[in-house]
């Protein structure tokens, strides 16, 4: 019998075809892995913290995006805005100010110009900040490739070598993918970062708001008129002899600063002021009083077409302040990390809209004599009065504290807009003296000037205006 030679079988191209599939099956599952990887670990990695000029930023990776280029984030005091600058890649940078180390660093988001500008060291470290990231984001995707092919490799009781190949060929594959993502497309984030020195230059300005109208003839013979809250209502205080509801809810009074400046120089004031109004409620916006709606003051003060001189008194109730000093009477202390990082909070915010507010002060067409009036101290060396109201010397201190910081972002803010900033002082006539010139807590409205404190603000005002508005 003859032995016949056998040739390649029909199964093998088969075979390879079946192999072929199976290796592309296992690169498609191990790319799909990858990038899901990738995506959960920019979701889970936690951002890099870089501190620089007072302000503490934590850098990281927005969400990732579809599009091959578009801006970053930037989380700024509980609000997402997307940055100025424009990244390459899905890739981009997300940056979150999460504290201000000192209260006067503030006022940096009130200047502008070579004013605004932080340091170098800014750039320098939101940069490093990513390339950090970026190594603990890959270190983490890593992570979460191995565990999972860990665990098949397992099941499947894959011999080591592939074992070893399989989780190889993993890890290569989501570090090609990040190094695509980080080092390649967006390598220019780096550079765009070292350039970063102040809010402006990641966000920009916004364009002014514009002054909203209001109904009404136009008051020509209004010569001053003034905004804000209760201190320049002047709450506590004889009321007006003729009060409209709206004068009423607004604890509007007769013996108020702006009364007294307007008798001293012969002035038809429209006093806008309102008990409880912020910059945001009641400035700029309109303010719910009960029943009562009062107009955005800006809008009534647009009617005033002649006025000369705009009398300012906001940011009290901006950072809560009554709630601050009840909050430290009843407290073991006030300087604890709660109410600090709270008090912090409500001051960064305060900046931002004090700066919306004067832009839109400087827009309006009069031109006039605009005058930012700081907080007075109400607390002097002696608090024994206040004892029985939980109010310490050592708790003073720790208010006084907070209000310098209030009256360094509203003197900032005056001068860097072209204004003029009045400070108050009323030493000698604090709580607990002879005279006050602040009402007590068993009066109508207790740290708001008295009758006598609203001259003496007015006196102080008088001495700043122009000599052409005396």
């Amino acid at each position: 019998m003859r032995l016949r030679r056998q040739g390649p079988t029909r199964r093998e191209p088969g075979r390879r075809r079946r192999r072929a599939l199976i290796a592309a099956a296992y690169l498609l599952g191990l790319s799909a892995l990858a990038l899901a990887a990738v995506w959960l670990a920019v979701l889970i990695t936690p951002l890099q913290p870089v501190s620089a000029a007072g302000q503490t930023v934590r850098v990281g990776a927005a969400p990732l995006s579809w599009s091959l280029s578009g801006p970053g984030q930037l989380d700024l005091f509980g609000q997402t805005l997307p940055t100025r600058a424009r990244f390459d890649g899905p890739v981009r940078p997300r940056l979150e100010l999460t504290r201000i180390e000192q209260d006067a660093e503030v006022a940096r988001l009130l200047r502008s110009g070579d004013h605004e500008r932080l340091t170098l060291e800014v750039g320098r470290k939101l940069a490093s900040g990513w390339v950090r990231y970026g190594a603990w984001e890959t270190a983490v995707a890593a992570g979460l490739v191995l565990l999972p092919l860990a665990a098949w490799t397992g099941l499947r009781r894959m011999p080591p070598r592939r074992t070893v190949l399989v989780l190889a060929g993993g890890l290569a594959l989501v570090t090609a993918v990040n190094s695509v993502g980080f080092y390649l497309v967006a390598s220019d984030t780096p550079r765009a970062l070292r350039d970063v020195r102040s809010l402006r230059d990641l966000v920009g300005d916004s364009p002014p708001a514009p002054v909203p109208r209001a109904g009404g003839p136009p008051l020509g013979d209004v010569r001053a008129v003034a905004l804000g809250d209760s201190t320049a209502a002047g709450s506590g205080n004889r009321p007006l002899p003729d009060p409209s509801d709206l004068d009423r809810a607004c604890e509007r009074s007769a013996d108020s600063y702006p009364q007294a400046l307007a008798r001293a120089n012969d002035w038809n004031l429209l006093n806008l002021a309102c008990s409880g109004a912020t910059v945001r409620d009641g400035v700029l916006g309109v303010q719910i009083l009960g029943e009562q709606v009062a107009p955005p003051q800006i809008a009534q003060a647009q009617r005033a077409t002649e006025a000369s001189v705009v009398l300012v008194s906001v940011g009290a109730n901006d950072v809560r302040w009554s709630d601050l000093v009840q909050l430290c009477a009843i407290s073991p202390s006030c300087d604890d990390r709660a109410s600090t990082a709270f008090f912090q909070d409500r001051l960064a915010q305060f900046a931002l809209d004090y700066r919306r507010l004067l832009r839109v002060l400087a827009t309006l067409p009069q031109h006039p004599t605009v005058v930012v009036n700081e907080y007075y101290d109400p607390f002097g060396r002696d608090v024994s009065c206040l004892r029985e109201n939980g109010l310490t010397r050592q708790k003073a201190e720790v208010l006084r504290s907070r209000l310098a910081a209030l009256n360094a972002v509203l003197r900032q803010g005056a001068v860097t807009a072209g204004f003029t900033a009045v400070k108050q002082d009323f030493e000698g006539h604090r709580l607990c003296s002879a005279q006050p010139y602040v009402q007590g807590p068993a009066d109508r409205a207790p740290l708001h000037p008295t009758a006598a404190g609203a001259l003496a603000i007015a006196l102080a005002d008088q001495e700043a205006l122009p000599t052409d508005e005396n």
